[in-house]
């Protein structure tokens, strides 16, 4: 009887200790590819940019600036977490984005995944405490703008967004 009350004892710290392998196991995968990510998105940003004269920016300008702008909504809100002193707080933005011409216009549909996963990323790693400001809205949309530029550029090649615009903003 005391052998198999030790076997039935063993048996079951088995069943834990695979959990917490598993978790573990899982733990370490989510960290090696958030390492990953953050790894490729600062390694494709350091690309040299493309030289330009400040002729060549003004005509584009010019000749951007002569056509009709188009505003293409992002198809649903960034709904996310940020944590403000160990409390979590749900924010939600609405996006649109300002182009020139019909054809960018086309090209910012075609791309809605890959913009809207520079736009999330940049939402996620904003501090709550700008968020709060009307300054710090602002600097927020300004970053959120150089990232899907960047992000862009090697695609398409070229910069396609002009604005990004903050059409719903809430913050619980």
């Amino acid at each position: 009887m005391a052998e198999e009350a030790s076997l039935e004892l063993e048996d079951r710290t088995e069943p834990k200790s695979k959990k917490k392998l598993i978790l573990f196991g899982a733990i370490g995968v989510v960290l090696i590819i958030i390492i990953a990510v953050t790894a490729w998105m600062l390694l494709s940003s350091d690309e040299a940019p493309v030289e330009t004269t400040g002729e060549e920016v003004v005509a584009e300008q010019t000749v951007n600036s002569n056509k009709e702008a188009f505003y293409a909504a992002m198809p649903r809100p960034f709904l996310f977490n940020l944590s403000d002193n160990g409390r979590t707080r749900l924010v939600e933005i609405k996006v649109q984005l300002m182009v020139r011409g019909n054809d960018d216009d086309t090209l910012i549909k075609k791309h809605i995944p890959l913009i809207e996963d520079a736009l999330l990323t940049t939402f996620s790693s904003a501090d709550i405490q700008k968020m709060s400001s009307p300054a710090g809205k602002d600097e927020l949309r300004l970053l959120a703008l150089r990232n899907v530029q960047n992000t862009l550029q090697p695609v398409t090649g070229r910069t396609v967004v002009e604005k990004v615009l903050f059409t719903g903003f809430v913050m619980q």
